[in-house]
């Protein structure tokens, strides 16, 4: 396999330092609302890719987080007069059912940023005692200058670096470029107590701890959108590699474009903002899934009003082979086609390789013997695996005996029966339960409250 590295700018053979354990990170989401179309793309994306290199290197360590503790998620808690915990396991819910809706298998560990700010703490104390970080006015800050090669990620001057991103400017600060590592807290928000007082970690550090605890020092691949290039993993770099004496902290760097909206940038002043449980109410998710791999995925992506059309009509295409080959039995031994897998190994080209998937359905529409019949069969499902696509029974896929999901409705029911549930009243909980069984659904209470999925 071969991937474009972000830092070096070009496509290099994927070596991992470890075969049997290889390790890749992905920045997941803040959890202050509900995700859209472009919080997807990177779930989507490193699914694949995770899926991919799972085929060569089983034993993968796929981590991605969950930021739960933000300024976003502070003021979203003010403004509708919640516990900001209450926002920040609401919209982790919801988030894992939208990557549910989209085929998105979990990571091999989430970890939350609320349960590591003793690791928080003590990374950011060793780069003060480093001489990296200073403490200010109840702020820890990173040294810039202490770090020769900041910038090195982003190709960006100093100038760009201070005009073009979201760095703030402040007296207590010794440089303009000098980020936040531990900001104090009011009384009214979330807080810790530090060596420099009541305070909460920046958004950088919190990835670099995560990262380390899972993966180690270094880690093979480091992904995210192409939005968090500069700051959030120049940062990164800078206080992981500082933090550690030097070592390397990623070895490959991997970013996926934009999603933008009739050919513009998606945003809430445009109104154009396209939440995915909304995109549900229209298509499958697994369309939506489709749609979102039809672009690589350096590339950016435009979404119009007939996108996710195209996408379900494809899908319907694929599905009818795969109905028109249910007389045969698949063949389990069937090898991923040589030239789809060249397609994904070419820095995962999900293009390409839907392509070859299209190509053996055409083959399996017009051939007529048998052992072919199954080898193609066999084959568009595993394809179908790799991209996680085409996993349905036909059937279902075509509505014969199924029923379309009414996630407001699923919600709304949900609430009403842990309502019943607090006030004791067992009866109509599980009536409530039976009536979400009827409609497809089944639900899991855990600690974080219940999350449901079709049955």
């Amino acid at each position: 396999m071969h991937l474009y590295n972000t830092l070096t700018r070009n496509k290099a053979e994927f070596v991992p330092r470890d075969p049997e354990r290889v390790t890749m990170y992905v920045c997941g989401p803040t959890v202050y609302s509900y995700a859209h179309i472009g919080n997807a793309r990177p779930a989507v994306v490193f699914d694949v890719l995770a899926r991919v290199l799972r085929l060569e290197f089983p034993g993968l360590c796929y981590v991605r987080n969950i930021t739960d503790i933000d300024d976003k998620i502070n003021l979203a808690a003010a403004e509708k007069g919640v516990a900001i915990s209450e926002i920040a396991a609401r919209y982790t819910r919801a988030y894992h059912q939208d990557l549910a809706e989209l085929g998105v298998l979990p990571p091999d560990v989430e970890p939350r940023a609320t349960d590591y700010v003793d690791s928080i703490i003590e990374m950011i104390s060793n780069l003060i005692d480093k001489g990296h970080a200073y403490a200010a006015e109840g702020h820890v800050l990173f040294s810039v200058a202490s770090y020769p090669r900041y910038g090195e990620l982003s190709h960006r001057d100093r100038e760009e670096m201070l005009a073009g991103a979201r760095v703030e400017v402040a007296p207590y600060k010794n440089d303009p470029g000098d980020f936040v590592l531990w900001k104090p807290s009011t009384e009214e928000l979330p807080g810790w107590s530090s060596p420099w007082g009541r305070g909460r970690p920046g958004w950088h550090i919190e990835c670099s701890v995560m990262a380390a605890s899972h993966l180690g020092e270094t880690i093979d691949i480091h992904g995210g959108g192409h939005d968090l290039i500069f700051p959030h993993h120049e940062n990164e770099i800078a206080q992981s590699t500082c933090a550690h004496d030097g070592t390397t902290f990623v070895r490959y760097w991997l970013h996926n474009g934009f999603v933008n909206v009739n050919s513009e940038k998606m945003s809430k002043s445009l109104g154009n903002v396209l939440l995915v449980r909304n995109l549900l109410k229209e298509a499958p998710g697994e369309a939506i899934r489709l749609a979102l791999l039809n672009a690589h995925y350096r590339a950016p992506l435009d979404w119009s009003d007939d996108t996710l059309a195209q996408a379900k009509r494809r899908l319907d295409g694929l599905y009818q082979t795969l109905r028109s080959l249910s007389d045969v039995q698949d063949e389990p031994q069937a090898e991923l086609p040589s030239g789809f897998i060249d397609a994904l190994d070419d820095d995962l080209n999900t293009p390409r390789a839907l392509a070859e998937l299209s190509s053996l359905a055409r083959q399996a529409n017009t051939t007529t013997e048998s052992s072919q019949r199954a080898f193609l069969k066999s084959s568009i499902k595993r394809c179908g695996e790799a991209l996680g696509l085409l996993q349905q029974d036909p059937a279902r896929w075509f509505g014969e005996g199924a029923k379309d999901l009414d996630i407001a409705l699923i919600e709304q029911l949900i609430l009403d029966r842990n309502a019943a549930r607090e006030a004791k009243d067992y009866g109509k909980a599980d009536k409530v339960r039976g009536r979400l069984a009827d409609m497809g659904v089944a639900i899991e209470d855990g600690p974080e409250g219940t999350r449901w999925r079709r049955s």
